[in-house]
């Protein structure tokens, strides 16, 4: 990589939906301008109707760096965010980073190697949770332990190789314009559902742990649980539009919240020794809890029960209760071909 010269280093489009990040922008674009990359890059930012200072903060970073644009998002959901993103970009590498998201210095390098390397459509790595108080250090701690998450690669880290799916992505342009972009039915799991479409065409994800991305947990139980619902009640929705892309990892929790309630039901009414089912299931996480919680405060530490049971009732419930009619208004949509043709010269 080192060997070559700037002209021949592909140029980069870095796409962000944002909606409500008062908190994270500024550092979030900060990072991507400050990318070990000697090639071209742009950031494209497509505003949510957010209600804090999001929209403040982006028209300043447009007025300090001629790098940086934006777009108009009025639906405020993310797969509509990514697809006007990557339809006002111009760059033959697109990169997608959330508002929150915050890139080590060499990942778009890093990327753009393993994209050459791989001959992948997709690129991805390691989604780093990091917290900023006791209760985001308990759910950063949930999200990358095996009892949290399972083992999803892209959470807990593992070797490079081809993947199912990779935490945000960094993608060729012409792979994102084969499909259409992501399919704005999905709410949510557009990730998931955009790297299988890719698959079933027979392009290759490629998960690497050399791929960093610091994310900002969830700063309350209410906004988890609502995250993890969502998630659930979306990757039932991918089940039903994609026949064979479950697997048991995704069934595990809304067997969980099967089995649990049917534990209290048979305490309850028929004999105390029902109950054994959810107190097996706080003790397994409680324990859990010990090696996920190694080298934080005891308040964290105390905390992250809470956030793993959060996270698995909350992504099983969503998965038992998702609506076949959201199903039936994916298939019945139409994947229109929304994306420009790349306006840059060079390619990988």
């Amino acid at each position: 990589m080192n060997a070559k010269s700037d002209v021949q280093l592909p140029a980069v489009s870095v796409i962000m939906p944002v909606l409500n990040e008062e908190r994270h922008l500024r550092g979030a674009v900060q990072a991507i301008l400050a990318q070990e990359y000697a090639g071209e890059m742009e950031v494209v930012i497509a505003l949510g109707p957010s209600t804090d200072r999001t929209d403040e903060i982006a028209a300043a970073l447009v007025a300090e760096d001629p790098r940086v644009h934006t777009v108009p998002n009025p639906t405020g959901r993310t797969p509509a965010a990514l697809n006007a993103a990557i339809k006002a970009s111009r760059h033959p590498v697109v990169v997608r980073v959330d508002g929150h998201g915050m890139l080590s210095p060499n990942y778009i390098a890093t990327a753009v190697r393993l994209l050459e390397e791989t001959g992948a459509q997709n690129v991805g790595g390691i989604m780093h949770a990091e917290g900023e108080n006791d209760w985001e250090h308990a759910v950063a701690a949930a999200m990358t332990s095996r009892i949290g998450v399972g083992n999803a690669a892209f959470h807990t880290g593992g070797q490079a190789g081809p993947a199912e799916t990779v935490y945000l992505g960094v993608f060729r342009r012409e792979a994102l314009e084969q499909q259409g972009g992501y399919n704005e039915e999905f709410i949510r799991a557009q990730d998931w559902e955009l790297n299988f479409r890719i698959r079933e065409a027979g392009g290759l994800i490629w998960f690497s742990p050399e791929l960093k991305v610091s994310y900002r947990p969830r700063p309350s139980v209410r906004a988890l649980a609502k995250q993890y619902k969502d998630y659930g009640r979306w990757r039932h929705v991918v089940a039903r539009y994609h026949a064979g892309s479950i697997n048991l990892r995704y069934l595990a929790p809304p067997t969980a919240v099967c089995v649990i309630a049917a534990g209290i039901v048979v305490g309850a009414v028929l004999t105390p020794w029902g109950f054994l089912v959810p107190g097996g299931y706080l003790a397994a996480i409680a324990a859990g809890s010990l090696p996920a919680g190694k080298g934080l405060p005891l308040k964290a530490r105390l905390q992250i029960p809470v956030a793993l049971a959060t996270m698995h009732m909350s992504w099983g419930w969503g998965f038992l209760t998702s609506p076949k009619s959201l199903a039936r208004r994916v298939i019945a949509s139409r994947r229109p071909a929304v994306l420009a043709e790349p306006r840059s010269e060079g390619a990988l």
